[in-house]
């Protein structure tokens, strides 16, 4: 009797080493991803299945809950500029002049072709916020040492059920993602690489997203420049600011 509890107690307390160090990996992903504000200059390539076509953007963000973004080229979708204000998002379009709520149904829609819906733009919560993790092992992921988590949704406004992340030992970011619906069907995959260090935080510069429902190669989202905590004006964070 005394063995089986010195055997409970040792499984105990390995599950719950499990449990803390994935929770230490999941704060250390959020303080690489999360900021209090940041400007990010980019290009995204969306890759269909004739031909790819790069737009480039502007944008700026505060905390998880303010966004705007400007579309700078090509010519066709230039002006073209998003609001997101907590749980709202709108969409300017400089050819008829028109604002656009994007909500409901429309947000699972994609945007402008890419692989990404609007959905995924607007949620830019922090995982610890929205999931629970547990550590599913440890493998290695081209040449690196990498942690496998799970993590499964305890909020219920998420736009994915559960996350399967390959964590890199070193950066703390994915190298890997597969995102589920609650049925438990594949959604989406996104890869993570070229981590550099900014301002004291590693952050991938590329990431490649991938609607498994969807043909073609996905859409490789580059960030060309990116700063935290910079001076960023307050009316952009309005309505009027997307017609100017």
């Amino acid at each position: 009797m005394k063995f089986l509890i010195i055997i409970f107690s040792v499984v105990f307390l390995s599950l719950s080493a499990n449990a803390q160090s994935a929770d230490d990996i999941m704060k250390k992903i959020d303080q690489n991803m999360s900021s209090e504000n940041r400007i990010v200059e980019s290009s995204m390539t969306i890759h269909g299945r004739r031909n790819s076509r790069t737009i480039t953007s502007v944008s700026y963000t505060i905390g998880t809950e303010k966004s705007y973004t400007e579309y700078l080229s090509p010519a066709r979708e230039k002006g073209t500029k998003m609001l997101k204000l907590e749980d709202r998002l709108w969409t300017y379009y400089p050819s008829n002049d028109r604002t656009v709520q994007i909500s409901g149904h429309m947000l699972r829609q994609s945007v402008m072709g890419s692989d990404l819906s609007y959905e995924d733009m607007m949620d830019d919560r922090k995982l610890g916020d929205i999931y629970t993790a547990e550590i599913l092992s440890t493998e290695e992921y081209e040449g690196r040492k990498v942690y496998v988590l799970n993590l499964k949704a305890k909020v219920e406004d998420v736009a994915y059920d559960s996350r399967k992340l390959w964590v890199d030992a070193k950066y703390f970011l994915p190298h890997k993602e597969e995102l589920y619906a609650k049925s438990g069907q594949l959604l989406k995959q996104t890869t993570l690489s070229n981590f550099k260090k900014i301002e004291g935080r590693w952050y991938p510069m590329k990431l490649n997203f991938k609607d498994v429902l969807k043909q073609g190669k996905g859409t490789d989202w580059e960030i060309t420049s990116i700063k935290f905590n910079a001076e960023i004006p307050a009316y952009l964070f309005t309505k009027a600011a997307l017609k100017q």
